[in-house]
């Protein structure tokens, strides 16, 4: 896939070179440029860089820029060494003014300024040379010269200064090189057939891998720390580090490569027709210029040059920047990032990292245009985008009231969602299906600080849109929902209830229960909340503004009295004294709600423990009147009635606070006869008790419960008096039915620790056998003898103590000087 990566400026003209002369070598240093020519001389040109406002006779493809770079070249001096054989390299040590040539086997070091060369400064039996990238001497006025002998198979180590040359080591290789690039102690070096690298400290050799014969010329390249670029089999450009190992996939190249350069983060490669561009991160072809008659491809501190036999040309790469615009308008989202990523190393980091996040927020809507939403939302994320960028391609998402405008020059060209998606409604749907998740997703991290109103906005819009049940969520929890916005979507979508919300969440919660209200009598339409009724009812209960409680409480009152009055009976005991409501108020207010009244009282009685006359007559009083009321109906529910005769009756003998005398006067002339003889018992009536419960009502189960229940927490006297009582009116009318004899000796039976036993047995007629009373009798015993054993255990208690006191008395006496005896009693 191509990307322009590289334009091709020339340099030189082919008239600055005499007719028939061709250029064999070049060095470029900075500004100056030096030609080797086949004839023995060396030209000297001054390369000056020129920025054009107007590209003259430039294509269309190259005017993208507003400046455009040009070369013009200009002779500064030329020296013939004097020999008939072609200048075959030249190598530049700028910091030293010296230029290192390399002709006939024999390396000469000129002035790099005049070229005059310098006495005594040659090295004879040269096949080729380079410099160490990577000197290990750490002498700046030095570079280090690596050459490969044409006598014999060794490479050679000197060091070269300004005044001297001196040799430093010597190291034999396999076979005769013919290459040799060097980095540190390690080069890599192109035998006959094979590549190795060689470590000229330790002397240790690695074979890399093989080349074929027939190969026009092996390259050795040095790209970075440690690691070459080969020329291999099959057209192959081949990465290798010196531990013999590769960590990039090859690039292919043609078959015949005459050249290769680096300029990060591209290879660059000429063969006899073009100059083909790969990429190092992705090893992917980028770029294909065409160019015939080319004899050599360097790279210069970053500058590319090449050149044909007579003429000199600059491929000035393109500014990282656009080529990754290009790539992302190409929607090569993947080739983008990598490019970017790579060009890291030449860019400051600040400026790297505001052009990074710019990328990947361009490649993040591309990809969301794509529908790729996973690989978009990492992107987003990745690079910090401001959520509002995304949020504004949905037509009225962000707050009416939000100042954001979007980013220049735009992140992407589409106006809104409906344009990028063209109108696809399903398309439409996938795409706010995504913002939902993803603000829903960053709403409570770092990405959203600072626009928690728009997120927060946008994403109840979406949520009532989308009919999401995740919107009450929102509306009970923290959030930043724009009012007046958020109140008039909601209400478009009908979403009365989230409305509510929404304002008792802003504290509106008057605006909140008038819509609720609406929504309860029929006037709205929202089905959220079957139980809204129950809802608003909680609501005011834990409400604090009593006058809002008090404005609604008529009307859930008069909706269902049973529901309704829990505004006041789930109320915390410190509202009911602080706020005002005050059980005295509520009574009063609740006069006219029957239901809502009685279960506020039993509320205060029977919750509460409120231990007042009032509540506690009162709410008797209610039990009465709603048990009369219920006998009064024409279809009158029985179990209903022995229901709330039930809550009654509990109430008269757990109370003791109900003014009796008033309940007597209010049951008399009913058939409440349970009723009045408990409110007898509460007068210690019981002679009138038992007669209604014996002989009235006959219900010996009953007059048995009276008995216990009035004897509790009550001395052995008091309870052997009532029993005694219900005993004799059982016993006055057992000759005239047997059902009453039977019911007193089931009470003794059934209660024998409760009598005195003698007396009881005054009372028995003299025909009652023992066997009838058995079980009595023996219950009488069992208390007697328990009585008796426990006096005899006080009485043997007491003497012990007794003693134990005389003990400790004399033993005192004993032990204690008469002196202290008196000190001791005066102290006492």
């Amino acid at each position: 896939m191509s990307v322009q990566a590289f334009r091709l400026v020339c340099a030189s003209e082919r008239e600055q070179l005499p007719l028939g002369i061709n250029i064999e070598c070049l060095e470029c240093s900075g500004h100056d440029l030096y030609l080797g020519t086949n004839d023995c001389v060396i030209y000297h040109l001054l390369l000056v860089e020129q920025q054009l406002s107007e590209p003259m006779g430039l294509s269309l493809a190259q005017q993208t820029d507003q400046l455009y770079t040009s070369f013009t070249t200009t002779l500064q001096g030329q020296r013939q060494l004097g020999l008939k054989k072609p200048i075959c390299e030249l190598r530049a040590a700028s910091a030293l003014s010296r230029l290192l040539v390399l002709c006939d086997n024999t390396i000469s070091i000129l002035c790099s300024e005049s070229l005059e060369p310098l006495p005594g400064s040659k090295i004879r039996g040269v096949l080729t040379f380079t410099l160490n990238e990577n000197p290990v001497n750490g002498d700046p006025f030095c570079v280090e010269l690596c050459l490969i002998s044409s006598k014999k198979r060794t490479v050679q180590i000197f060091s070269v200064g300004q005044e001297r040359v001196q040799l430093i080591r010597e190291v034999a290789t396999p076979e005769q090189a013919c290459v040799v690039a060097a980095d540190g102690h390690y080069l890599c070096l192109a035998l006959s057939s094979r590549y190795i690298t060689l470590n000229y400290n330790t002397g240790h050799c690695q074979d890399l891998f093989p080349y074929p014969s027939d190969q026009k010329k092996p390259i050795v390249k040095w790209i970075s720390r440690q690691e070459f670029l080969l020329a291999g089999p099959s057209g192959l450009g081949m990465f290798a580090t010196v531990a013999g190992i590769t960590q990039r996939a090859p690039v292919r190249w043609s078959d015949n490569v005459l050249g290769a350069a680096i300029s990060f983060p591209y290879v660059l490669a000429l063969d006899e027709e073009f100059i083909t561009v790969h990429s190092i991160l992705d090893q992917q072809k980028k770029q294909t210029l065409p160019f015939k008659e080319g004899v050599i491809l360097q790279d210069f501190e970053g500058r590319v040059i090449v050149a044909s036999c007579n003429a000199v040309y600059v491929l000035i790469p393109l500014p990282l920047e656009k080529q990754i615009q290009d790539l992302l308008s190409s929607q090569r989202v993947d080739e983008a990032l990598m490019l970017a990523k790579g060009a890291r190393r030449n860019i400051p980091k600040e400026k790297f990292q505001v052009m990074y996040r710019r990328i990947l927020q361009q490649a993040g809507f591309i990809q969301f245009a794509k529908l790729q939403f996973l690989e978009a939302k990492e992107l987003f994320r990745s690079s910090q985008l401001d959520i509002r960028e995304l949020i504004s391609l949905y037509p009225l998402m962000l707050p009416s009231s939000s100042p954001f405008i979007r980013t220049h020059p735009p992140l992407h060209e589409y106006a809104d969602l409906n344009q990028l998606t063209r109108g696809d409604q399903e398309k439409v749907t996938k795409c706010k299906r995504f913002l939902m998740s993803y603000l829903s997703e960053i709403r409570s991290t770092e990405v959203a600080n600072g626009y928690q109103e728009d997120v927060d906005t946008a994403l109840l819009k979406l949520y009532a849109e989308a009919d999401h049940e995740s919107l009450l969520d929102l509306l009970v929890s923290e959030n930043a929902c724009e009012l007046s916005d958020s109140a008039s979507w909601l209400e478009k979508h009908k979403k009365y209830f989230a409305l509510g919300l929404l304002y008792h969440y802003n504290k509106q919660d008057a605006a909140a229960l008038q819509i609720w209200v609406k929504i309860i009598n029929g006037d709205l339409e929202d089905s959220t909340r079957p139980d809204l009724f129950e809802y608003v009812v909680d609501f005011l209960t834990f409400s604090r503004d009593q006058h809002l409680v008090w404005q609604y409480a008529d009307w859930v009152l008069q909706k269902s009295e049973q529901v309704g009055v829990r505004i006041f009976t789930k109320r915390s005991p410190e509202e009911n004294t602080q706020n005002g409501f005050c059980p005295e108020k509520i009574v009063s207010y609740l006069c006219k709600y029957h239901k809502a009244l009685l279960i506020f009282l039993e509320h205060l009685v029977l919750e509460k423990m409120l231990q007042k006359e009032k509540y506690h007559t009162h709410l008797a009083v209610l039990y009465v009147e709603e048990v009369q009321h219920l006998k009064a109906m024409d279809s009158p529910d029985l179990e209903q009635i022995e229901m709330q005769r039930g809550r009654l009756q509990e109430l008269l003998r757990q109370s003791d606070l109900y003014r009796v005398l008033l309940l007597i006067d209010k049951i008399k002339g009913t058939d409440l006869d349970m009723e009045r003889a408990i409110l007898h018992g509460k007068l210690e009536e019981h002679g009138q008790a038992l007669d209604i419960l014996v002989h009235h009502l006959k219900n010996f189960a009953a007059a048995e419960n009276y008995c216990v229940w009035n004897s509790e927490g009550r001395n052995a006297p008091y309870r052997q008096h009532l029993f005694q009582l219900l005993l004799s009116s059982y016993l006055t009318l057992a000759s005239h039915d047997n059902s009453f004899l039977v019911a007193a000796v089931d009470l003794l039976n059934n209660h024998p620790a409760e009598f005195d036993a003698v007396n009881a047995l005054r009372l028995l007629p003299e025909n009652w056998s023992v066997q009838l009373l058995s079980s009595f009798l023996a219950g009488a015993m069992r208390e007697h003898v328990h009585a008796l054993r426990m006096s005899q255990i006080a009485i043997c208690l007491a003497k012990a103590e007794n003693v134990i006191y005389k003990q400790e008395k004399t033993w005192i006496s004993i032990r204690i000087p008469l002196g202290e005896c008196c000190s001791l009693v005066w102290l006492l």
